[in-house]
């Protein structure tokens, strides 16, 4: 809707505070929102909405992994202590 009211100002941030009063929300949603489109669409540099989701799933990943790994460490020097102070059978 900026896009097609763009003609109608002198700037987009003016069609964007305009299209903002009609439907509600802010300028600044919109203009967030068009960055993201240029993007998605070659037009800017940065991240497309694909990318983002994409590395924001690897992250979680990567996170889960982290903590799985911190729980594997803690119980493998558990058993390892368990071990040592368990009396040896003759």
């Amino acid at each position: 809707m900026v896009r097609e009211h763009q003609g109608e100002h002198d700037r987009e941030w003016a069609a964007s505070i305009s299209i903002a009063s009609k439907i509600g929300g802010t300028a600044e949603t919109r203009r967030r929102w068009i960055r993201q489109a240029e993007k998605d669409h070659g037009q800017r540099e940065g991240l497309t909405t694909v990318e983002r989701e994409r590395l924001k799933t690897l992250e979680r990943e990567n996170r889960e992994l982290r903590q799985a790994n911190e729980i594997l460490r803690k119980a493998s020097a558990y058993f390892a202590q368990a071990e040592l102070d368990r009396p040896v059978k003759r």
